[in-house]
């Protein structure tokens, strides 16, 4: 893939992971890291992301801040947080290949729980939303991909999907602070990463203003089948049988 076209395919992406992204709250690393590590590498794609969304859902933050219920959000970013520098370790360290196929497996299962009407019995117990915050932490420092495993929880939960969203605002503003520390701690806030950023950055904001706007017209059930649509794409975007499609 020459550099032209691993351009034009990294904006693309991100004009879509954008909209995603601004829509659900979540999602917009599940298109954007697989699809642009193929092209840029998963070191690149994954500090460029953070920087991208970090800066550009600012405007989304505030009001996300005020709507969210901390005590459900805090006890999942505490586990995160606490997890992050072992995604980062995993990002590293682990084959990518064998990095891709576990991202796949894990979200064809939550995918699957969702799809099967699970629901949570009784009240969300602090070492189970520990838990979940954790392997939440290890998939965003590996891959800025923590959304799954929350979003499964929370839906899985029965929760309107405005509180979702907000909820996921909220925690991901958390998450992405230990993610960022990181991230330059470990020497990968590089000038490619930063040359990435800003040549995919309008696009994504496109997208996501397009997508916060789509949300406001939008009713629960329309929220929870773009969820369970947005994680199946991910589980297929992770697969590594996407390589031969793009010439890797």
């Amino acid at each position: 893939m020459s550099f032209d076209s691993a351009l034009v395919w990294a904006l693309v992406t991100a004009l879509v992971a954008g909209v995603t992204r601004g829509f659900s709250g979540f999602g917009g690393a599940l298109i954007f890291i697989p699809l642009v590590s193929a092209a840029f590498g998963p070191k690149v794609a994954a500090p460029a992301l953070l920087v991208i969304d970090t800066v550009l859902t600012l405007p989304f933050l505030i009001p996300a801040l005020r709507a969210c219920i901390w005590r459900q959000v805090t006890p999942l970013a505490v586990g995160a947080v606490v997890a992050v520098p072992a995604g980062v370790w995993v990002l590293e360290h682990v084959d990518a290949l064998a990095l891709r196929w576990t991202l796949a497996l894990l979200s064809l299962g939550m995918l699957a729980l969702l799809v099967s009407g699970w629901k949570h019995s009784g009240r969300h117990n602090l070492p189970t939303t520990l838990g979940v915050g954790a392997i939440a932490g290890v998939l965003g420092g590996a891959a800025q991909m923590s959304g799954p495993p929350v979003v499964a929880y929370w839906l899985g939960s029965g929760q309107p999907s405005a509180l979702v969203r907000a909820n996921l605002f909220g925690f991901f503003a958390l998450a992405t602070l230990a993610s960022g520390t990181a991230y330059a701690a470990h020497g990968l806030m590089t000038l490619e990463v930063g040359r990435l950023v800003l040549l995919l950055g309008p696009a994504y904001g496109i997208g996501l203003y397009a997508g916060a706007k789509a949300f406001h017209g939008a009713s629960d059930r329309h929220f929870r089948v773009a969820a369970y649509w947005i994680i199946a794409l991910a589980a297929l975007l992770s697969l590594p049988v996407l390589d031969a499609l793009l010439g890797r």
